[in-house]
């Protein structure tokens, strides 16, 4: 396999020509793939493993992929602009490296061209929400350090009194709004745990073996049972804001939430009040209302959730496990090598409109 690396314009902006053993380099007919962005850059080198189909593959920002839209074949990319739609000339497939679409102008889409996103996060997240949640029922990182300060918060203390229990996650309650693959993935290991599962998802034709499943209009009852609240549901105009403060006052003032889908889910002023007034115990949050467009600091909301001490905050890497990097890798290559075929690619999402 050869590489080519020109040096970089701005960005992660190069070139990596890939060919399998007895391809022509540089022949017009090579598919060629772009790879937009930090986070689908990252997936590269696995998904060039995976590659039997001679590619030139180039990786760019999204504003330097613009000028070279005319000649892709394929974009791995987590956004698509009407900018580059009306630049791309013989774009075959729009691949989102991840499940969600929020970043996608699905009515910019070319006719013709197939858009199709990946998972492989289920198993990696539904492990977060139940770790989120035992590291802040069980006061982890304070306990952890106090101890490093060689305080003993606990009933080995010698002169003081000892801390009250803590809860357990066996037979407590756990929400779950948005019962897609993540949902569905935490709900058996959250009954593991003992814990007793209540499910919001738009169709509840089937029965689910692990959860009881309600609709929307039970939106209000799940929160109130709710004393682990997990949001797993995708960023749409009509889950926006869904959360606010009405939402989280009508839950347990014990209860934990945890974001593993999108922050603007949940209403960024109505979350931080609710959590400053413990009007809710706790939270994880794990995806933000700000995120780096540059170099250095990045505070990752408005509010100063990072002054409060009853948030565990983490930058949106829930799903970063290696099983999620190669359960996408493959499934990109296999796109791309479909795609090369003529054929439509693994998950295609619908048109819009």
């Amino acid at each position: 396999m050869r590489r080519r690396r020109p040096i970089p314009s701005q960005g992660i902006d190069r070139d990596v020509s890939a060919t399998h053993a007895g391809a022509a380099p540089g022949r017009c007919s090579m598919l060629r793939v772009a790879i937009c962005g930090t986070f689908a850059a990252s997936l590269e080198p696995r998904v060039r493993a995976r590659l039997a189909t001679p590619c030139e593959i180039t990786l760019a920002d999204e504003k330097s992929v613009v000028s070279r839209m005319p000649d892709v074949d394929v974009l791995v990319t987590m956004a698509f602009t009407r900018d580059m739609a009306n630049a791309a000339k013989r774009l075959r497939l729009i691949q989102v490296p991840g499940a969600g679409l929020d970043r996608i102008d699905r009515f910019a889409v070319p006719p013709g061209t197939w858009l199709a996103n990946v998972y492989g996060h289920e198993t990696g997240i539904a492990e977060y929400v139940l770790g989120a949640m035992l590291t802040l029922t069980r006061d982890l990182v304070r306990l952890d350090a106090a101890l490093r300060r060689g305080t003993w918060e606990s009933q080995w203390a010698v002169g003081g009194e000892p801390p009250a229990p803590f809860p357990e996650l066996a037979g407590k309650t756990l929400g779950i709004l948005g019962y897609g693959r993540i949902g569905q993935c935490l709900a058996p290991r959250a009954r593991a745990f003992d814990m007793t599962v209540l499910a919001i998802r738009r169709d509840v034709s089937q029965a689910d073996a692990h959860a009881t499943v309600r609709g929307p209009e039970a939106l209000d009852d799940v929160l109130a049972q709710s004393d682990g609240l997990a949001i797993t549901l995708p960023l749409t105009n009509d889950t926006r804001g869904l959360l606010g403060k009405r939402e989280l006052s009508s839950m347990k003032r014990t209860a934990v939430l945890v974001n593993v889908a999108r922050a603007e889910v949940v209403d960024e002023d109505a979350l931080y009040a609710a959590l400053a007034a413990r009007t809710i115990a706790a939270a994880a949050l794990d995806v933000w209302y700000r995120y780096p467009t540059s170099a250095g600091a990045t505070l990752p909301a408005r509010r100063p959730f990072h002054e409060l001490p009853n948030v565990l905050m983490t930058p949106h890497i829930s799903g970063w496990t290696e099983g999620m990097m190669s359960a996408r890798a493959r499934v990109i290559a296999e796109n791309i090598e479909r795609a090369a075929r003529g054929e439509p690619p693994l998950n295609l999402i619908p048109p819009s409109g």
